[in-house]
């Protein structure tokens, strides 16, 4: 029986972890079925926040402001996963930012996991939708809704709901699966770009919503070749 697990849950600034950031980390370390410990952080991602986001999760730039980059998050988190296996409501989701996170700093981020979405796929084919608020209200989980910890601690509660159900029915889904996301590694940006950037800003006096000392390689590429579309063409090339 899997009971030996952290439950992790992510809130991001959108949804490719190749372009997007992590913005709140949620974790809930069960040991033997009982929770014993959480981890939960906002993480600056170095941008500011699409009014969107905002709204689906309630997280505000002024709260991320003085938070931790993901430099000084992931040793930590990495400390408290261990070498446990995940539980996520779509897990290859969140493993994918980590992974890309861990990736860029030479780390290696190899897990097994278990997902509650394709366990719910599989046995709940009659529901309308299986996303979690949706299972929480199915279930009668309590739930804050796109909130990092409290996503994790309602995903542990709704495999247990799975568990009681279906486990007997089709053990494997409940087992462990290797995850795989495949990613390159991202560069810091160089010394060359980053003072392009700020000299393209200065002789437009243009803000960006972004810290530039925070861009890799291909991130300050991409917003260097945005220059003419968003500003115009009359700039320093």
């Amino acid at each position: 029986m899997f009971d030996t697990y952290v439950c992790i849950d992510l809130e991001t600034t959108g949804l490719n972890p190749k372009l997007d950031k992590i913005i709140e980390i949620g974790a809930v370390k069960v040991i033997n079925g009982e929770i014993t410990e959480t981890f939960e952080t906002f993480v600056n991602p170095g941008r500011k926040l699409e009014q969107r986001i905002m709204e689906l999760t309630g997280i505000r730039d002024e709260q991320l402001t003085d938070a931790p980059y993901i430099d000084e998050v992931l040793p930590d988190l990495l400390d408290f996963l261990g070498d446990l296996p995940l539980l996520g409501h779509s897990i290859l989701f969140d493993y994918s930012f980590l992974k890309k996170a861990a990736v860029d700093r030479k780390l290696t981020f190899e897990r097994q996991g278990v997902d509650t979405l394709k366990i719910a796929r599989r046995f709940l084919t009659q529901l309308e939708h299986r996303s979690l608020d949706y299972l929480c209200e199915y279930y009668q989980i309590p739930h804050n809704a796109h909130r990092a910890l409290a996503d994790a601690e309602a995903t542990v509660q709704l495999y247990g709901k799975l568990v009681d159900a279906f486990y007997g029915v089709e053990e494997t889904l409940f087992l462990p699966k290797q995850l795989i996301f495949k990613v390159k590694r991202d560069t810091p940006a160089t010394k060359a770009q980053k003072e392009r950037l700020y000299r393209l800003l200065a002789q437009h006096n243009i803000t960006l919503d972004v810290d530039i000392e925070k861009l890799t390689r291909s991130e300050a590429s991409r917003l260097t070749d945005t220059f003419p579309v968003r500003f115009g063409q009359s700039f320093e090339r």
